[in-house]
């Protein structure tokens, strides 16, 4: 019995050290992926593609092996830029609070293991992309290339506009899930890219205000470090301001409820941003911007989703 009682528990030390491996393999994964991050580019392929399926008159359910393609695919393809960011941006994030937890911070996986997970990813998502149509294809690789070049390799470290050059990679994958179905040449699809264009230069300057020691200390010039906090915060009201126009070309695609809503949301962004020039708390106000953000796109997105739905019409 003695025996059998070591062995028992030799057996669940074995399980237990197992699950704990597997969840911090996991961990890594997430902290390499910037999990936030991808679902943030993954969301918007999702709801223009499925809009593209109401606009063309097509049946989610015929075209579901179109779909897994498309999802997977486009994810590949952004997580395989998003680790040769990570790749790339090794040393500064070394300098940084907030990405300690960043398997080429911590080491637990090698540079050459991330280069490689990067390139080799990003190959089998684009070729999965060229399964789907050429369109689509390309405003996947237009959309690595904008984050990966431009932003990574040039502009992240020597500009203060570094943050305009990575908007306009993450606003090419409403392209993406629309061009599998049709041609992006619809009022739809580029409106939501302007849209994504837009949004992401007040999301990522809510994140520069709250990390500012992190990118001071990294030397990585983003706008309130070089041009200080209350520049930031005026520049940040002009752009959330710019989202105003986008609703009233899509009343005839999506009604009057999408166009109330949306003009609402941007309204309550807007008051929210004024705030921050007489803020007390910058740090506090930069986080409640952030969290704005994210609830104005997914919010955005369902909406969008809701008002196609079979349900609905």
């Amino acid at each position: 019995m003695k025996n059998g009682h070591i062995q028992s528990e030799t057996a669940l030390e074995t399980i237990t050290g197992s699950s704990s491996n597997l969840l911090s393999l996991l961990m890594d994964i997430k902290y390499l992926l910037k999990g936030k991050v991808l679902v943030a580019n993954v969301l918007p392929v999702f709801t223009s593609f499925w809009l593209a399926l109401y606009f063309s008159g097509e049946r989610f359910i015929e075209n579901l092996g179109l779909f897994l393609l498309t999802m997977i695919g486009s994810t590949l393809v952004i997580s395989g830029a998003l680790m040769l960011n990570n790749w790339y941006e090794v040393d500064l994030d070394k300098k940084m609070v907030r990405t300690q937890k960043r398997p080429t911070v911590t080491g637990n996986f090698s540079l050459k293991t991330v280069l490689w997970s990067g390139i080799i990813t990003t190959i089998i998502g684009l070729v999965m992309m060229l399964f789907t149509t050429f369109e689509a294809a390309i405003y996947s690789f237009l959309g690595w290339f904008f984050y990966v070049v431009p932003y990574t390799f040039w502009t992240k470290r020597k500009y203060t506009w570094n943050t305009i050059i990575g908007s306009i990679s993450g606003a090419f994958t409403p392209l993406i899930g629309w061009a599998v179905l049709a041609p992006a040449n619809h009022i739809v699809p580029i409106v939501m890219f302007c849209i994504l264009f837009i949004w992401q230069i007040p999301h990522t300057l809510a994140i520069a205000i709250k990390r500012l020691e992190d990118y001071t200390r990294a030397g990585v010039p983003m706008l309130p470090v070089v041009y200080g906090v209350d520049m930031t915060i005026r520049q940040n009201l002009i752009y959330i301001i710019a989202l105003l126009p986008f609703p009233f070309f899509l009343i005839t695609s999506l009604g009057w409820f999408f166009f109330i809503f949306t003009i609402s949301l941007t309204i309550g962004w807007i008051i929210l941003a004024m705030k921050g020039t007489r803020a007390k708390d910058v740090k506090q106000w930069a986080q409640s911007n952030l969290r704005y953000s994210l609830i104005y796109l997914i919010l955005l997105s369902f909406v969008m989703i809701i008002l196609t739905s079979p349900i609905m019409n």
